[in-house]
C-alpha cells in the first residue's frame, strides 16, 4: 500500500476512533466534576493546548465552527485553566482508550506505527496537532494509542482546514456537503451539530466540486507524513485500525 492509499483506507477509522473520548461517559464525567457543558469542556480541552488566549485564536485552529459559538464556550468554561483543560481532556482520551481498547494485542504496534507519522508530520498550518503532538504521551498501550489517535486525527483536521479555506469554501458550505465524514445523515444535521444558525445554503454543483478537491488535497497532504512508513508498514496499519474499530466496537 503507498501512502495516499492508506490515508485514504484509514481516515474513517481515525476520524471515529480519534474522536470517540469527546462524546464519552469520560468527558461527559468531566464535564459533571468541573461544572462545564460539553461545548464548554470540548473547547478548553481540545483546545487548551493553545494556552489563554483569545477565542479568535481558537476559532483560527478550529475553522468549522460559527465564530460566536467559539468565543461564547472559550470565554464561558474559562474558570478552568487552559492548561489544566487540556491536561484533563487527555486524560479522558487515555481512560476511554483503556477501556474501549482493553484486549486489544495490536495497541502496542499501532501506538508505534501512529507515533512515527505524528513525528514525521510537518506542524505548519495545523496548530491543535502541534500542541497535541507536545503533549506527554501515556507509558501503557491502549492509552498511548487512543492518545496518537487524537493526535493523528488533529493532523487531518488542520490540513483539511487548509484545503477547503484553500478551495474557496466558506466552512459552512463545506461540513454540509461533507455531511458523511461526521457520521451524519445530512448537512443540515451536521451544522445544527456544529452550532450553525439556520437557514443553511443549498451546495451548487460547483461547491460540492470544490469540497470533493479539497478532500482530495487533504489526503494528499497528510500523505506527506504517512511516506516515514514502508508499504508493508502501511499495511499492517489498516490492518490494526481495523481490528481496533472492531474491538472498540464491541466494548
Amino acid at each position: 500500500m503507498d501512502p495516499r492509499s492508506a490515508v485514504v483506507a484509514t481516515k474513517t477509522a481515525i476520524q471515529t476512533l480519534g474522536g470517540g473520548f469527546m462524546i464519552s461517559r469520560e468527558a461527559k464525567a468531566l464535564c459533571d466534576r468541573h461544572g462545564l457543558d460539553g461545548r464548554q469542556m470540548y473547547f478548553r480541552g481540545r483546545c487548551g493546548v493553545l494556552g489563554e488566549v483569545d477565542a479568535d485564536v481558537v476559532l483560527s485552529a478550529v475553522v468549522f465552527f460559527p465564530a460566536e459559538h467559539v468565543r461564547e464556550s472559550w470565554e464561558g468554561g474559562r474558570k478552568l485553566p487552559a492548561a489544566e483543560a487540556a491536561e484533563l481532556y487527555a486524560s479522558a482520551c487515555h481512560d476511554w482508550g483503556r477501556r474501549k481498547l482493553a484486549g486489544f494485542s495490536g495497541a502496542g504496534r499501532l501506538a508505534e506505527l501512529l507515533g512515527a507519522i505524528v513525528d514525521a508530520a510537518d506542524v505548519r498550518g495545523a496548530p491543535l496537532f502541534a500542541g497535541w503532538r507536545a503533549m506527554p504521551r501515556p507509558a501503557d498501550d491502549p492509552a498511548r494509542a487512543a492518545h496518537l489517535l487524537q493526535v493523528v486525527r488533529e493532523l487531518r483536521g488542520g490540513k483539511h482546514a487548509i484545503a477547503v479555506l484553500a478551495s474557496g469554501l466558506e466552512p459552512l458550505d463545506a461540513i454540509i456537503i461533507g455531511a458523511g465524514d461526521f457520521g451524519k445523515s445530512t448537512g443540515a444535521d451536521v451544522a445544527r451539530f456544529l452550532n450553525w444558525p439556520e437557514p443553511y445554503p443549498e451546495p451548487t454543483p460547483e461547491k460540492v466540486e470544490r469540497r470533493a478537491k479539497a478532500e482530495e488535497l487533504t489526503d494528499d497532504l497528510v500523505a506527506q507524513a504517512y511516506e516515514t512508513l514502508t508499504p508493508a508498514e502501511l499495511d499492517e496499519l489498516a490492518g490494526l485500525l481495523d481490528e481496533a474499530m472492531r474491538t472498540a466496537s464491541a466494548r
